[in-house]
C-alpha cells in the first residue's frame, strides 16, 4: 500500500529543547473511549451522558454521523455531551473522514436503520481495510452494496443476527463495529475471528467492557470467539479516561531530555492500549512512577534501545520509533504488520522519515529494525497522520532544525496539540 501524497502546506517548525522538559499536561478524553460511549448510547433505550469526552475531527465525524441517523447529540458543553436515542432512520449520508471508528462502527448501526445509508470519506479512506466486515454484514442478511468505500448499507430496520466468521487480522475495529450493535440484533451475535494475529486486542476488551457495562451480556471466554445475547441496552454516564495513546509524545518528551511529565488521572486499571507505555518507557530507561497523582516519567540521561510486540499496541509506534532513532542501541519492533492499514503505511511512512534525518531503519513485512545514527534537521512528511506529527515533535526536541510538514493533522485527536506542545516545552 504506497503512502499517500502530501499537501503544500507551510511547516511547522517543531520546537527544541533549551533544557530538560519539566510539566504537567492535561490530556483529553479517549477517543476510543468515547466512539464506543457515543455507539453505545444511540443504541440504548434512555438517554446517556458522556463525562469528559474528546472534541476532535474523528468524534465529531462520530456525533455528525449519529445525527444523520437520526440520533440526538448535545455536545455544546463540552465537559457534558447528552446523547438521546431516537428511531434510526435514512436516507442518510455518512463522512467517515479518515477515522476508522466511523467507517467501521457504524455501518452495522446502519443495518438497523430504516433506509439507505451512504458512507464515504477522504481518499485514503476508501484504501483501509473494510471488505471483511462487509462480507460479515451480508452473512447477517444486510444488503450492503460494495465492499469498500463509497459504498451504502440498505438497512430494513433490522438485522436477524446469528453467527459470522470474519478475518479480523487487519484491524481489530472489525471485531468491535459488530460487538457494539449486536445487541440490537434480532438473534444477538457470536464473532468468530478466523485469522493468525489478532492486532490490539486491548480495543476489544474495551469493547466487552463497555457493552457489559451498558447492561449487554457477553461471553468472551472462548479465545477468539465473542457472543453477545439480544436485549435492550442502558442509557447510562460514561466518564472517559484520558487518552492514554496520546500521552506517548509528552511522555516521551520526558524521557528524551531527561526531564520529568505527569499525567494527571491515567488510572490504575484500564483496556486502552496506551497503558502499555509505563511499561514500555522503563524498558527505555526512564522512570514510571503511578500515584493518586498520575504517572509521572522521567527521564534518566540516557534512552535504550526496545525489543518489543507491538501487535496489541499499534497506535505507540510513531512515537516509540522516534524514541528509538534517539536511542544508544539498535531496536526491533514487530507484530506491527497492521499498521500499514491505518491513516497511512505507517511502516513505510517511518522508515523513510526516519532515515531521511539520518536513522538507519528497515521495515519488513512484520516491523521495523531501526539502528540510531547521527539525526540532522529536515522536514518530516506527516503523510495525514496525526502520531506521524507526534513522532516528528519528539524528534525535534533535541535535534534541531526539525519541521513538521503539517501539523494541522493532528486535529484528528487532539486539536490542542501544537499550543499543548509549545507549552510544554516552554514550561
Amino acid at each position: 500500500m504506497s503512502v499517500a501524497a502530501q499537501s503544500p502546506l507551510q511547516p511547522w517548525s517543531a520546537p527544541l529543547a533549551a533544557r530538560p522538559v519539566r510539566a504537567t499536561v492535561r490530556l483529553p478524553g479517549s477517543k476510543s473511549m468515547t466512539a464506543r460511549a457515543l455507539v453505545l448510547a444511540a443504541l440504548a433505550e434512555g438517554p446517556s451522558t458522556l463525562r469528559w469526552p474528546l472534541r476532535a475531527r474523528d468524534t465529531e465525524l462520530m456525533v455528525r454521523g449519529l445525527r444523520a441517523l437520526g440520533t440526538h447529540v448535545s455536545t455544546v458543553d463540552e465537559r457534558r455531551w447528552v446523547v438521546r436515542p431516537r428511531s434510526l432512520r435514512g436516507p442518510a449520508e455518512v463522512d467517515v473522514g479518515l477515522a476508522g471508528t466511523v467507517m467501521r462502527f457504524l455501518p452495522p448501526v446502519a443495518g438497523l436503520a430504516q433506509g439507505p445509508v451512504r458512507f464515504d470519506g477522504d481518499p485514503r479512506a476508501r484504501q483501509r481495510p473494510l471488505r471483511p466486515l462487509v462480507q460479515a454484514l451480508r452473512q447477517l442478511g444486510v444488503q450492503v452494496d460494495s465492499d469498500t468505500l463509497p459504498l451504502t448499507v440498505h438497512g430494513t430496520g433490522g438485522v436477524p443476527g446469528g453467527e459470522v466468521a470474519i478475518d479480523a487480522s487487519a484491524s481489530s475495529q472489525l471485531v468491535s463495529g459488530l460487538l457494539l450493535a449486536a445487541p440490537r440484533f434480532a438473534k444477538g451475535l457470536t464473532v468468530r475471528h478466523t485469522g493468525t494475529r489478532l492486532p490490539s486486542r486491548p480495543h476489544i476488551a474495551m469493547t466487552v467492557q463497555m457493552l457489559t457495562a451498558a447492561g449487554a451480556a457477553v461471553d468472551d471466554s472462548v479465545a477468539d470467539t465473542w457472543t453477545v445475547q439480544p436485549g435492550p441496552l442502558r442509557g447510562r454516564a460514561w466518564d472517559i479516561e484520558p487518552d492514554l495513546s496520546g500521552a506517548a509524545p509528552f511522555l516521551a518528551a520526558a524521557l528524551v531530555t531527561g526531564g520529568e511529565v505527569t499525567v494527571p488521572g491515567w488510572p490504575h486499571v484500564s483496556t486502552q492500549a496506551g497503558d502499555r507505555l509505563r511499561h514500555l518507557l522503563a524498558e527505555m530507561g526512564a522512570t514510571c512512577t503511578l500515584s493518586p497523582r498520575g504517572l509521572t516519567v522521567r527521564g534518566g540521561g540516557s534512552v535504550r534501545g526496545l525489543d518489543a510486540d507491538l501487535s496489541d499496541a499499534g497506535e505507540l509506534v510513531p512515537v516509540l520509533a522516534a524514541v528509538c532513532a534517539l536511542a544508544d542501541s539498535p531496536s526491533r519492533l514487530t507484530g506491527i504488520a497492521h499498521i500499514r492499514g491505518h491513516e497511512t503505511d505507517r511502516l513505510t511512512a517511518l522508515a523513510r522519515e526516519l532515515t531521511a534525518l539520518g536513522a538507519e531503519v528497515v521495515d519488513d513485512a512484520d516491523g521495523l529494525t531501526i539502528r540510531p545514527r547521527p539525526l540532522h534537521g529536515g522536514v518530516f512528511q506527516t503523510y495525514d497522520d496525526h502520531r506521524l506529527a507526534h513522532a516528528a515533535a519528539v524528534i525535534g526536541l533535541v535535534v534541531p532544525g526539525v519541521r513538521v510538514s503539517d501539523i494541522a493533522c493532528t486535529a484528528k485527536t487532539m486539536p490542542d496539540f501544537p499550543a499543548l506542545w509549545s507549552s510544554m516545552v516552554g514550561d
